[in-house]
């Protein structure tokens, strides 16, 4: 298994057990004004490349309809669009408000949740042909078409400039959905989020007589429209409107080679004590080692916690860094994580690779994709696991009723440079964390779905016991969607699920959604709602 595939190392981890068992953007309508560097038309001079617009009739269609991630959802939409131009995104949006259609955009379709794939949605723009990447003079910026995926961006951006995003592991994912999130990856410890290098957002949105139009909002304080670029620094996608370019200023240069790891433990031999000195070891190396500027932040790691009928815990990760310098921070982080656990690695590997090579890797040639069903819950945590929580985990990687190898705990380093920006700069409010955690299981058939979604839901539960069965109140906030969190059966903490991803700039976020999306026409079960609720017209069928 390649050591780079921070995604796909994960699945594949949680699956063990379902195994076992472009072109730059054109002209706007003839209506839209030549822009200012923040205004609602951007018109460039290359010719439009036709709209592309699939119905259930055309062969290409079950391909484009089943593009998501996670098998537990299926869409049926009566048309998918995949523009080369915003103008193309805007007539496919007022096409879909005129026909009081339900639309929804998908970049690289790596949810996990249903937000794309739902039998609600009736229009789907596929934004998988917008993936110029070029500077923008006028703009002092580098801009980036939503379509484009994390390793189409970091090849042309580096081939061509020698710079980078700070941003995703997976090379596939989609900027168009990674980027409103906040955007994290292997240098952000280095780095920063990518939001924090986002200068523009150029956003179609309906307005309240129903008129789809562009906007371009930048982060100027004189800019009119800057509430909207806020609202893309952390806010989501989904909520207010759908996102066709990006502009990023001062990128950084990334290192021109990494040290990448991967490093196995055996369960065998590891008691419950030893697993908690285990698990403690890793929480107190990420909180002594992610300080902005601290020599520990050039290594980024992902400590995957698995059943122990699967049979091995891993480390992957990597070092923004080579030669004995490299190696010596692996090693301190090695010799951290086995004090007193009695155990050594089974394996230790790694290797010297190109950054750019690190960053475009996709996969091992069996790499299965994305063939599961899929449950995610997630958080972030401003310090290690307590002991409580350790057990927790403890007890569901070894419990005996659940007879499935799959399911794991992955704990993220986090923190570094993305907490030295202040809270309130962007729309991010975790910006004082030190992990970011996730817990996945993944299985082949829809008939396991409650037993499977069920055993994530109570590892889930047990680990957050102290605070009502989810991270609130611990600093900790939710990132990856989770839609039981939108769901009184399944949070019954009496904390909304907006004050788990979004704290306190939640009010800030309706605001720039009452303006920009006032027929509330971009939602979802997570997206921002608006403060004076609108009802949505009928769909015609």
């Amino acid at each position: 298994m390649t050591e780079h595939t921070r995604r796909r190392t994960v699945l594949r981890a949680a699956a063990l057990g379902a195994a076992a068992a472009g072109a730059t953007a054109g002209a706007l309508p003839a209506a839209a004004a030549q822009p200012s560097l923040f205004s609602e038309a951007v018109r460039d001079a290359t010719p439009e490349t036709p709209d592309l617009v699939l119905d259930p009739h055309d062969p290409r269609y079950p391909a484009l309809a089943a593009r998501g991630y996670n098998r537990r959802f299926t869409g049926h939409p009566r048309r998918i669009h995949l523009p080369t131009t915003t103008g193309q995104v805007v007539r496919a949006v007022q096409e879909a408000v005129r026909r009081r259609e339900r639309v929804v955009a998908r970049s690289g379709g790596h949810g996990f949740e249903d937000f794309v794939d739902n039998d609600g949605v009736r229009v789907v723009v596929d934004l998988s042909r917008m993936t110029a990447v070029r500077h923008d003079d006028a703009r002092k910026a580098f801009m980036v078409e939503a379509g484009s995926t994390l390793g189409g961006a970091y090849r042309a951006l580096y081939v061509g400039w020698g710079v980078t995003l700070p941003a995703g592991w997976c090379p596939d994912v989609g900027l168009g959905g990674h980027v409103p999130g906040g955007g994290y990856g292997t240098l952000c410890r280095l780095h920063g989020l990518s939001v924090d290098r986002l200068y523009a957002v150029e956003v179609v949105v309906v307005d309240r007589e129903g008129r789809a139009r562009a906007v371009v909002a930048t982060r100027e304080e004189d800019d009119p429209n800057r509430d909207l670029w806020w609202a893309h620094t952390g806010g989501g996608a989904g909520s207010f409107g759908i996102v066709t370019r990006f502009w990023f200023r001062d990128l950084p240069e990334p290192p021109a080679s990494v040290l990448s790891f991967r490093v196995e433990w055996p369960w065998k031999g590891m008691d419950r004590d030893a697993f908690t000195r285990f698990v403690g070891n890793y929480g107190t190396w990420a909180e002594r080692n992610s300080a902005a500027g601290a020599p520990g932040t050039r290594l980024y790691s992902e400590f995957i916690l698995s059943r122990e009928a699967a049979g091995n815990h891993l480390l992957v990760g990597q070092v923004a860094d080579t030669g004995a310098a490299a190696r010596r921070l692996l090693d301190d982080l090695l010799s951290a994580l086995g004090r007193g656990v009695g155990t050594q690695p089974s394996l230790v590997r790694t290797h010297t690779l190109s950054w750019l090579t690190a960053a475009s890797v996709v996969g091992s040639p069996d790499d299965p994709g994305p063939l599961y069903r899929l449950a995610v819950k997630s958080a972030y945590a401003k310090r290690g696991l307590t002991r409580a929580q350790i057990h927790a985990v403890h007890h569901h990687l070894t419990r005996t009723d659940y007879d499935y190898p799959a399911g794991i705990v992955s704990l993220n380093t986090y923190g570094g440079r993305v907490n030295a920006v202040p809270t309130d700069a962007t729309a991010v409010a975790h910006r004082d964390s030190v992990l970011k955690l996730m817990f996945l299981t993944g299985w082949e058939g829809a008939a396991d779905d409650d037993k499977h979604r069920g055993f994530l839901r109570e590892l889930y539960r047990d680990v957050y016991a102290d605070t009502g069965g989810v991270p609130a109140r611990t600093g900790a906030f939710i990132n990856y969607a989770d839609g039981d969190l939108a769901d009184p059966r399944h949070n019954t903490s009496g904390t909304p699920w907006h004050a788990l991803y979004h704290g306190a700039h939640y009010p800030a976020l309706q605001r720039a959604k009452d303006r920009w999306d006032p027929r509330n026409v971009f939602h979802h079960r997570l997206s921002v709602r608006p403060t004076r609720p609108r009802p949505r017209p009928r769909p015609r069928h």
